[in-house]
C-alpha cells in the first residue's frame, strides 16, 4: 500500500461529520470497497514495511518465460554429449537391460541410428569401445588403438557421414585388457603408472590422428595429461584436438549399468588405489589443479561406482552426488569449460522411480540436469540426450 493511500484514508476519517454524511449517502458502495481495500492493503504493507522491499520476489518468476530468465545457464542441445557404446560386431544393436533405452551399436547399425538424432539437433557424442570377439583382450590392451578396432573405425565413419558432429573419444584400457584394469600392471598386480601413461598417451594420439575432435583420458594415472599434451604437440595436432581430463574421478556404487554395456569388470581387486575416495574433496581439488597445469582444456567431474563384488566399469560420474566438486572445479578452473558425466546408475534410478510412480520422468530428468548446470557445469555427458532432443524442441 502506498503512503499516499494511507494519507488519503486518514484524511477521509478526519473529515467533518457533515461531509462524511454526504459522502456516505452518495457513495456508500464505493466507500465500502475502499475500506475493504484499505484494510487488505494495510495488512500487506505492514509486512513489506517491516522488512526489506527486496524481499518481494514472486513477481520476478511468475511467468514461464521470466522463470527461465532466472537461470544463470539455460539447458541447450549444444551442451549435451551422448555416450555411445561401439562394439566390434558390425551388425550389433543389442539392448542393455540395466540401462533403459540404450544399446551397443555396430558400424552398420550406428549410422541409421545417428541420422535421426542429428536431424533433431545432436551436436556431440563420446565413444566407448566394446571388443567382444574372442582373443581381442590382452595384458597391454593392444586392441585399444587397433586401426581396425571399433573406436578408430567409428571415428572415421562418423567424420565421413556426419562432418558437423563433434566426436569425443574416451581413452582408457579397461575394456581392452584381459585383467580389466585401467592400465598396465606390475608382477604383483599393482598398477605400473609409468608404462600405463606411455600406453594411454599412445592411444589418445591414435584417436586424435584418426579424426577425434577431443580425447578424454579416464584412467586416472598420474601425469597422463602432460604426456598426452606433449604427444599431441609433437604430432602437430594439439591446435585442433581438445584434451578433456577426468580430473576428479571418484570410486562409488552407482555405475552398475555401465558394466553391462562396456564389459570391463576387473578380474581381481578393485580400482580404489587410483580413483578418489568419495569423501576426498581436497584430493579432487588437487587433481583438478594438477591437470589444469598439465594442459587440460576441459575438466570433467567423474565418479566411477563399483558393485558389491568390487567390480568396476571404467568411467562413471554421478554428477548429482558431487555437485560440490563441480562447483569447486568451476572455481579452480574458472577460465575452462567444466564437464560433468551423469552416471548410468543415476539415469537408471530415475527411470525406476518414475516407473514406480514416484515422480514424472521428464520433470525429474530436467531437474537433475539443471542442478548440474547450476553447480557450474557447461557440458553434460548424459544418456538423456535422445529424449532431451525432443523435449527441448517442444
Amino acid at each position: 500500500m502506498a503512503f499516499s493511500t494511507i494519507v488519503s484514508d486518514i484524511s477521509y476519517r478526519d473529515r467533518p461529520e457533515d461531509d462524511n454524511r454526504t459522502i456516505r449517502s452518495s457513495n456508500s458502495i464505493v466507500g465500502y470497497a475502499r475500506s475493504a481495500r484499505s484494510f487488505a492493503s494495510t495488512a500487506a504493507t505492514s509486512v513489506s514495511i517491516a522488512g526489506s522491499i527486496s524481499s518481494q520476489l514472486h513477481g520476478g518468476y511468475g511467468h514461464s518465460l521470466t522463470r527461465s530468465w532466472q537461470s544463470e545457464r539455460q539447458l541447450t542441445k549444444s551442451m549435451l554429449v551422448y555416450p555411445l557404446f561401439i562394439s566390434d560386431n558390425e551388425n550389433d544393436a543389442t539392448s542393455i537391460p540395466s540401462l533403459p533405452d540404450q544399446k551397443r551399436w555396430g558400424l552398420k547399425t550406428l549410422v541409421p541410428y545417428l541420422e535421426t538424432l542429428v536431424r533433431k539437433g545432436l551436436r556431440s557424442v563420446i565413444l566407448f569401445g566394446v571388443p567382444l570377439k574372442p582373443g581381442t583382450k590382452d595384458a597391454l590392451g593392444t586392441c585399444a588403438d587397433d586401426p581396425k578396432g571399433p573406436v578408430i573405425q567409428a571415428i572415421r565413419l562418423i567424420r565421413a557421414k556426419f562432418p558437423e558432429l563433434y566426436i569425443v573419444a574416451d581413452v582408457c584400457l579397461c575394456e581392452y585388457t584381459s585383467h580389466g584394469h585401467c592400465g598396465i600392471l606390475r608382477e604383483d598386480g599393482g598398477l605400473n603408472n609409468q608404462l600405463s601413461v606411455d600406453r594411454i598417451s599412445d592411444v589418445a594420439l591414435a584417436y586424435a590422428e584418426a579424426g577425434a575432435h577431443c580425447v578424454a583420458p579416464s584412467d586416472m594415472n598420474d601425469g597422463r595429461i602432460r604426456a598426452i599434451k606433449l604427444k599431441l604437440i609433437e604430432a602437430g595436432v594439439a591446435h585442433k584436438v581438445m584434451l578433456m581430463s577426468y580430473a576428479a574421478k571418484f570410486s562409488g556404487c552407482l555405475y552398475g549399468p555401465f558394466r553391462d554395456a562396456a564389459g570391463s569388470v576387473p578380474q581381481f581387486g578393485d580400482r580404489k588405489c587410483y580413483q578418489l575416495p568419495p569423501g576426498g574433496r581436497g584430493l579432487a581439488r588437487r587433481a583438478i589443479r594438477r591437470d589444469i597445469e598439465e594442459g587440460a582444456d576441459v575438466i570433467m567431474v567423474s565418479r566411477l561406482p563399483i558393485d558389491s563384488t568390487l567390480s568396476h566399469i571404467h568411467k562413471v560420474k554421478p554428477a548429482s552426488a558431487y555437485l560440490d566438486i563441480i562447483s569447486d572445479a568451476k572455481e579452480i578452473g574458472r577460465d575452462l569449460p567444466i564437464a560433468a558425466y551423469q552416471v548410468s546408475g543415476e539415469f537408471a534410478m530415475i527411470h525406476a522411480a518414475a516407473n514406480a510412480g514416484v515422480f514424472d520422468l521428464k520433470a525429474m530428468a530436467f531437474e537433475s540436469l539443471e542442478g548440474i548446470l547450476r553447480a557450474g557445469a557447461t557440458i553434460i555427458v548424459t544418456y538423456w540426450v535422445p529424449d532431451m532432443l525432443n523435449w527441448l524442441e517442444r
